[in-house]
């Protein structure tokens, strides 16, 4: 295993580009199971997520090609309906093999998921959803069983949390199945409406994505096509952060400013300039910033995957904020490694109250999921001395080459060796 090694307060200017969001192309290529045809994705993120993502289409039998951020994939049969837990341990997305799978071939046997340690995440809702268009499950030994005689049914689906993943799985479900499928209290996220637009050039039926409700009629099979992944809005955010943490120039590329309101607000609030144009997002921080308030919610809220790296930033701002998690229940297992680096953080429930100090201090620190290995970083940027942040394959799960595009912007951030 590797650590990240960060030596600190080196000031940031210059351009980023972003690359194509993760949580988009996870489903997206989950839903080249359901029919024939070639499909061919661009601005696709090589990332580790995506790697596995990509041999468990191909254990389903798929046919899968990868050059650059290209990526073909050809399913003219499902050779296997199973998705085996050594496949999906590391991995939360795989769930989303169900729907089309069960849509298509009438039968999963997916391995419950794993992932990051940032709270149970139930799939139950997916389940229910599923049952409700006649399909039977059972749960047996640690793994989903669904089966399905004939085709599902269209359903009148409510959820009673939104679900980013629950609406996909039932939204690439209801495509082939046999009337109409209503999806209320549906997520709204960026990556929920680039699904949908990948399935739509497919030939499904399918309006209202990006609301709260969706709507989808059944259409007998699903064809190849092309299509472009949206940019990262969370590789994007992680970007403007690192440069406001080092009072730097930053320039984001080729990003979606749209997709990301809830943190340019907070930005704003705290005192970055933004220059913002159709594809670019360009900070200037100030030699401190001030405090600001978050709450984490569903889009379009302030992301819980940027919730880490906003308290990163506050640690180092001026006076006291609260930092609120709505959305998983143990998504604040960074504070401690951030108390290492001399950050004042309280713990309350769900909320964590910062108050923010002149300067951190390099620590040896260790990352517990995804977006704390990029918090740990960012406060690395910002301390003084060196920090070493350890179990960083987290980090390769969904950002890539975050270290050299780090460099790029002069930061000094190297890998090496864990030490024993």
């Amino acid at each position: 295993m590797e650590s990240m090694i960060i030596e600190g307060e080196q000031r940031l200017a210059g351009s980023v580009r972003i690359g194509g969001a993760k949580n988009a192309a996870l489903p997206i290529l989950a839903a080249t199971l359901l029919g024939n045809g070639s499909c061919t994705l661009s601005n696709v993120p090589r990332v580790v997520d995506v790697f596995t993502m990509s041999k468990l289409l191909a254990h389903l039998g798929a046919r899968v090609e990868s050059n650059g951020d290209l990526t073909t994939v050809s399913v003219d049969e499902i050779s296997s309906c199973r998705a085996p837990y050594e496949l999906v341990k590391t991995m939360r997305a795989s769930v989303l093999v169900l729907g089309p799978l069960l849509a298509r071939h009438g039968e999963a046997f997916v391995a419950l998921p794993g992932g990051c340690a940032i709270g149970a995440r139930p799939i139950n809702l997916h389940l229910t959803a599923l049952e409700l268009m006649g399909a039977e499950i059972t749960i047996e030994h640690g793994n989903v069983h669904a089966r399905v005689l004939g085709r599902l049914r269209g359903a009148q689906i409510y959820f009673d949390v939104s679900t980013v993943t629950g609406t996909e799985n039932i939204m690439m479900a209801a495509c082939l199945a046999d009337g109409t499928t209503v999806i209320e209290n549906a997520a709204r996220e960026p990556e929920v409406a680039d699904l949908a637009q990948f399935l739509i050039t497919r030939g499904a039926r399918i309006s209202g994505a990006g609301t709260d409700m969706i709507t989808i009629q059944g259409v007998p099979a699903l064809h190849g096509a092309d299509h472009e992944i949206i940019p990262d809005r969370i590789e994007t955010a992680t970007y403007l952060v690192a440069g406001a943490i080092t009072k730097g120039d930053v320039t984001v590329e080729r990003c979606r400013p749209d997709h990301s309101d809830a943190l340019l607000a907070k930005l704003r609030e705290a005192g970055a300039e933004l220059m913002i144009e159709k594809e670019t997002i360009r900070i200037r921080a100030p030699e401190r910033l001030g405090c600001v308030n978050v709450k984490t919610l569903p889009y379009p809220g302030f992301p819980t995957d940027i919730q880490a790296q906003m308290m990163a930033l506050m640690a180092v701002a001026q006076g006291s904020s609260m930092i609120t998690e709505t959305v998983f229940e143990s998504r604040f297992m960074h504070v401690l490694e951030l108390q290492r680096m001399g950050a004042e953080i309280r713990i309350d429930g769900n909320h964590a109250v910062v108050t923010g100090v002149k300067r951190l201090s390099g620590a040896p620190v260790m990352a517990s999921d995804l977006r704390a290995s990029a918090c740990l970083i960012l406060a690395g940027l910002a301390a003084e001395g060196e920090t070493r942040v350890g179990r960083v394959y987290h980090l390769d799960r969904g950002y890539e080459q975050l270290d050299q595009k780090l460099v790029g912007l002069g930061a000094r951030v190297r890998r090496a060796p864990e030490r024993p």
